[in-house]
């Protein structure tokens, strides 16, 4: 066996407990009380030591340790493991980012550069100093080395070659434009590896608060405490001795696997599998809050007949009974969603009116569009807790207004295992974790994206870019708010609902944080 890859046999006997778990009980009641939030750990620093066992939903065989292409929020709590995070976005911090390796980031007062503070004695796992020229490297990476499309943001912000490096801890990063949303940029989903580095591997130097020490693609990987890991102002940790990260699919199966003892947390569980665990009293149920929350969208090519005309969009949207996913797919555990991403950021339109649900203006639109009757696929998979099950009652909403509709669901882990085909789809199931609404915006609908799927509007882009640019409050204000409207109005994407994750952990288990997924630093477990 592979020195970077960990007994198959071992943790097949780990997540073997995938039986159903037995009794169920009354509706989840305990998800928000207990809601872990995107704050550092707890105040009191618990005693280290001892190995957590955490169980997430994974992409399969094809699971690489190249975060920039791995799309499963297993691949991003892997590498946030063991790469350091420049930050994370917390509307609740005053510069609307949590730092991490980061000191601090200031700007100047025409917004067009953007000063990078490392904080000193940063260390990489073999020792060597971590210097800001690893920073400049990490962030111009999406771009050198290839990524998902979200993580090309803030390269397309700044000028990283003409980056000004100021000794070891200190860097200038020119803005191509204004931009007031820089810090939210560089601290969204940006690790940090070592300058140079063209592939990864389990025994590269990393910064994180952890160290890997093997990896088994569609199994699992391990990690021991990084002992040169320094914990930022105001958080603690890392605590544990040991770290493994297991590869479940199904959600009963990881449940089972908690209720047996083969884990100690399972990640993002689907609704009916947290109502079976809510009478056991060794079980937490705890769920992420607002803007903690992922959104689950399915999204009409406009490039792919019927979707040119804004008609079939809307009547799409119109057929779409929003209340019954969220009592029938998440037993009220779930927000309405209006068509606009970011709900509970700064600056999301919660003013636009709600879509309704109206079936007969639906038809009435397909009738005028000439397109009753109209076949079209809907291509998901269940790559989060209760996307298939939505996917389901849309597919039924829209054969009640004489839509043809048909559901391809693709096996766990392989609805973007082939990502430029995915972008190709006529309809396609989909969903993002929590975003900032212009940052949001960005990633999915703005030209070049690729998940635009066709949307190509100039007008709205020129709202954000106001909106993102202007150094006037009220016309930055006035510009992301009609972006949204236009968007509200002739959008290609249905977003139904938003919905928590349901997380369950033993009573032995503190400290996690969510930033936007499971963040371990400052876990342990008793």
């Amino acid at each position: 066996m592979r020195a970077d890859r960990m007994g198959r046999r071992a943790f097949l006997r780990a997540g073997a407990a995938a039986v159903g778990v037995v009794g169920a009980s009354s509706l989840l009641t305990a998800c928000g009380s207990g809601a872990a939030g995107p704050g550092p750990a707890p105040s009191t620093a618990p005693a280290a030591g001892g190995t957590l066992r955490a169980a997430f939903v994974g992409g399969g065989a094809t699971e690489t340790l190249n975060h920039l292409m791995g799309p499963t929020a297993l691949d991003y709590v892997r590498a946030r493991a063991r790469h350091g995070a420049l930050g994370a976005v917390d509307p609740s911090a005053p510069d609307g980012v949590r730092y991490d390796l980061l000191e601090g980031i200031d700007v100047s007062d025409d917004l067009t550069e953007y000063t990078l503070r490392l904080r000193p004695g940063l260390t990489f796992t073999d020792g060597s100093p971590l210097t800001v020229r690893d920073v400049v490297h990490s962030l111009a990476a999406p771009v050198t080395l290839g990524s998902l499309p979200f993580l090309k943001n803030a390269v397309s912000a700044f000028d990283l070659d003409a980056a000004r490096v100021e000794g070891d801890l200190t860097a200038v990063l020119p803005a191509r434009r204004p931009l007031v949303d820089g810090r939210l940029l560089l601290c969204q989903s940006n690790l940090v590896f070592r300058e140079g580095t063209t592939a990864f591997t389990a025994d590269m130097p990393t910064c994180g608060p952890f160290r890997m020490t093997a990896f088994d693609p569609g199994q699992g990987s391990t990690f021991v405490r990084h002992e040169g890991y320094a914990a930022p102002a105001g958080a603690q940790g890392p605590f544990l001795d040991g770290l493994e990260l297991r590869s479940i699919a199904d959600s009963t199966a990881r449940a089972a696997a908690l209720s047996g003892g083969q884990v100690d947390y399972a990640d993002d569980l689907a609704p009916a599998t947290a109502r079976t665990l809510e009478g056991d009293g060794a079980v937490r149920i705890t769920a992420t809050e607002a803007p903690f929350v992922n959104q689950l969208s399915f999204t009409m090519n406009v490039a792919r007949e019927p979707f040119g005309d804004p008609r079939v969009r809307e009547a799409f949207k119109l057929a779409v009974d929003r209340q019954r996913i969220v009592d029938t797919v998440f037993f009220g555990r779930a927000e309405v969603g209006n068509d606009l991403p970011s709900v509970g950021f700064p600056s999301y339109a919660g003013d636009i009116a709600q879509r309704a649900f109206d079936p007969d203006r639906a038809r009435a639109l397909l009738a005028e569009a000439g397109v009753a009757g109209v076949a079209v696929t809907l291509t998901t998979g269940p790559e989060i807790p209760g996307m298939a099950e939505t996917a389901t009652v849309l597919v039924e909403n829209l054969e009640a207004v004489g839509v043809n509709a048909t559901l391809d669901q693709l096996p766990a882990g392989q609805l973007y295992a082939d990502f430029p085909a995915y972008t190709q789809l006529q309809f396609a199931g989909g969903y993002n974790p929590p975003q900032p609404v212009l940052t949001a915006y960005l990633s999915t609908r703005a030209a070049g994206s690729p998940t635009t799927f066709g949307f190509d509007r100039p007008d709205i882009d020129e709202l954000v870019t106001t909106a993102r640019t202007s150094t006037d409050p009220a016309e930055r204000d006035a510009a992301i708010a009609e972006a949204q409207r236009r968007t509200w109005a002739e959008g290609n994407t249905i977003i139904p609902v938003f919905k928590a994750a349901a997380n369950a952990q033993t009573a032995a288990v503190q400290g996690i944080t969510y930033a936007p997924f499971a963040d371990f630093t400052g876990a342990s477990v008793r």
